[in-house]
């Protein structure tokens, strides 16, 4: 085609043509409604393979905390504190809005669990313990966000805060989020596994991963949502096959499974190719796209306002994606798409998950672990008026086993005899059989004893503090 027009030229585009087009070009807008960004790169290359609007600025919400781990994580590496060292919930961190753990002021908490609860839960208030531990205060941190974009070549990004909530200021761009990722992979291999946690576990408070993609889309190893009115679903997701890894950016999507049906088909392209793409103009790097100079579109009203049944709250992920879900469409999205992955891979009800260990005050292994983690489950148990509730103090064998990721009725091996800090549990552990209450003799040929059910064992996890 390019060598078609150099052999013809009898339609050259004017100078003053040309520069009217750069100039439509640098004044675009995203109409609101229906506004929405993708972006699918190559991870080690870098190479564009789908771009939608890639390069107009947005609103990023909480994806911010891609490059507040990012500046966290590379200060762990060069030694300016180290992933045990304590950090101190301030009252400017108590007192951010949720999406949230709810620590009170004073409250101690590791760089490490801090990280986890950030990534994890995407709590804003830790992701400003960070910031204070590492930056000194949030200015100063957002400080070496912005430096360290510019080192990155994000052109497009600004940081005013280390969470994401609404700022003036505060913006980036589907172009500049792949960028910062493919410098996680490359400049952060050895943390990856902050990135794709599919859970973690605070006393009887078990927390999922927003990224549904994790443990449902084949290959799926991060990154990280987001959700702000003004943003919309925002997600970068990564998915690994073979010895291919590839970066997809959702901007903007109407739902939290709407965004990740859209992440998954972006992704089945990009892994799946075309027999056909040698025809496909090539898309360059993504380094190389051209930023758009315009306003981030504000999705306020097409998210928050009153046509949805019920306003998604400011920045909390987890009710706006209950409160935004629309799941109407996604069968019929998919069948437009690729059919490698069936929709209920990604909508259907989760099931048990492994869960990392997650706690306040200094690092804690072994016996004090165990000791935490029991406190911690006391704590959060309902109080009964009447009888005694059976789970209202959790045994200390089923807490160890918890701790140590061993079934409760098993005999604790050597190795696990010590959890160390970030210890791996299910969320819903076996209990130890119980014998019936009044056992009824039986023929010699039956006399296997059956198992009961355990009533004692962990109650559902309470619902995490909301403001």
């Amino acid at each position: 085609m390019q060598l078609f027009f150099l052999r013809h030229r009898r339609f050259p585009l004017t100078r003053i043509a040309f520069a009217a087009v750069v100039v439509l070009l640098a004044g675009a807008r995203i109409s609101p409604a229906g506004a929405e960004a993708m972006l699918v790169v190559e991870a080690d290359t870098g190479k564009v393979l789908h771009a939608e609007n890639a390069t107009y600025p947005w609103y990023p919400a909480s994806v911010t905390k891609l490059m507040t781990a990012y500046v966290t994580l590379k200060a762990v590496k060069d030694g300016r504190l180290t992933l045990d060292s304590l950090l101190t919930v301030s009252p400017a961190a108590a007192s951010q809005a949720p999406s949230k753990m709810g620590f009170k002021a004073g409250t101690t908490v590791t760089v490490e669990n801090a990280l986890q609860m950030t990534m994890v839960k995407s709590a804003n208030d830790m992701a400003v313990v960070l910031a204070e531990g590492v930056g000194g205060s949030i200015d100063g941190f957002s400080a070496e966000m912005n430096k360290n974009a510019q080192r990155l070549g994000m052109t497009q990004t600004n940081y005013v805060n280390p969470n994401g909530l609404p700022a003036d200021g505060q913006v980036t761009s589907a172009r500049d989020l792949a960028i910062l990722a493919r410098a996680i992979i490359r400049d952060l291999p050895e943390y990856d596994q902050y990135f794709h946690t599919p859970a973690i576990k605070f006393g009887r408070r078990l927390m999922r991963n927003y990224n549904s993609l994790i443990g449902r889309y084949p290959g799926a190893d991060g990154m990280k949502t987001g959700f702000i009115c003004a943003s919309g679903f925002n997600l970068v997701a990564t998915a690994t096959r073979g010895n291919k890894r590839l970066i997809a950016v959702v901007l903007g999507a109407q739902s939290g499974p709407i965004r990740a049906v859209k992440a998954a088909q972006i992704l089945e392209r990009g892994f799946g190719g075309s027999g056909l793409s040698w025809l496909k103009p090539s898309l360059g790097t993504v380094e190389a796209l051209a930023p758009i100079d315009a306003a981030p579109p504000n999705l306020r009203d097409d998210m928050c306002g009153p046509k949805r049944k019920r306003p998604g709250p400011e920045s909390d992920d987890d009710n706006a994606v209950a409160a935004n879900g629309n799941n109407d469409n996604l069968v019929s999205m998919f069948a437009a798409g690729p059919a490698a992955v069936k929709p209920s891979q990604l909508l259907q009800p989760p099931g048990p998950v492994q869960a990392v260990i997650v706690y306040t005050g200094p690092k804690k292994t072994g016996a004090a672990l165990v000791a935490a983690v029991a406190a911690e489950e006391l704590k959060q148990t309902p109080k009964s008026r009447g009888k005694k509730s059976r789970a209202a103090k959790p045994k200390p064998q089923s807490v160890a086993a918890a701790v140590a990721g061993t079934k409760p009725d098993a005999k604790p091996k050597p190795a696990a005899a010590k959890p160390s800090a970030g210890a791996i549990a299910t969320d819903k552990p076996k209990s130890a059989a119980k014998p019936a209450d009044k056992p009824k003799p039986k023929p010699a040929a039956n006399n296997a004893a059956k198992g009961g059910k355990d009533k004692s064992s962990e109650a559902k996890p309470a619902a995490a503090p909301r403001s």
